[in-house]
């Protein structure tokens, strides 16, 4: 797909005021991708759609469905996740979070499946150290292969559970782990909220349905308010912050 044609159907989720939950006042994140992140793009939907024809990556088939369903959300997370920081400012996780974070911070994915959220948000932010769970053989395949095509550094693909991930040493957590749309959420959102670090936060994309059990499988997270997604009624993002002292 042309990038100009990316943009344009990606500005609803980059242009958009959004409010500060833990503020009156609303800010404005507008912000536009670079013609390089704009190809990464076009790219990363020519792959999705080869392998989508072998392997079932996802049921949304039409590229510009696959640009607001899957892209749109993602980086409408991203921006939210990860503000742009006005010049001589640090770089900080979310838009109520008034505590500066590291330069390299670490976004765990789990349950990526054809990569969605964390490839996007790499694409967002290169800097980010993302590790990419799946537990599909072949969907890490695929997930290695958009890596490579997009030249990506400090991307881990583990396949594997949430449960083996623990279980292999890795024992720091994420600065953001995200989750989407994975079978058995009941099993595996207390296990994602288990790898947030302290001052960390997990962000979901989820539907309405789901938020009240969210809050309820992670009860120890302190919630923001939800945040409906652009071009939809039903599907929202929500973040819950890991305020414990670890």
């Amino acid at each position: 797909m042309h990038p100009d044609r990316i943009a344009e159907l990606l500005t609803p989720f980059l242009g958009e005021s959004f409010e500060n939950s833990d503020h009156a006042s609303a800010i404005e994140n507008s912000a536009t991708l670079s013609r390089a992140q704009l190809e990464n793009i076009s790219t990363y939907i020519d792959i999705l759609i080869r392998w989508n024809s072998r392997i079932n990556l996802t049921s949304v088939r039409q590229p510009e469905e696959i640009v607001t369903r899957h892209f749109g959300e993602s980086l409408f997370a991203a921006r939210h996740l990860f503000p742009i920081p006005s010049p001589g400012e640090p770089r900080r996780i979310g838009v109520a979070a008034n505590q500066p974070v590291s330069p390299s911070l670490h976004v765990i994915d789990v349950g990526s499946g054809a990569g969605f959220p964390g490839v996007p948000i790499k694409i967002w932010d290169p800097d980010l150290h993302l590790t990419l769970i799946e537990s599909n053989h072949k969907k890490a395949t695929f997930l290695r292969e958009v890596v490579r095509a997009l030249t990506f550094t400090n991307v881990d693909v583990f396949t594997g559970r949430v449960s083996d991930f623990q279980e292999s040493g890795n024992k720091h957590g994420g600065d953001v782990v995200t989750l989407r749309a994975v079978e058995h959420f009941d099993l595996v959102l207390p296990e994602a909220a288990r790898l947030v670090r302290s001052s960390g936060c997990l962000a979901i994309l989820v539907g309405q349905a789901q938020l009240d059990r969210a809050r309820k499988l992670a009860p120890a997270l302190q919630w923001d308010a939800p945040v409906k997604l652009p071009h939809s009624s039903s599907r929202f993002l929500i973040k819950g912050r890991n305020e414990s002292q670890q």
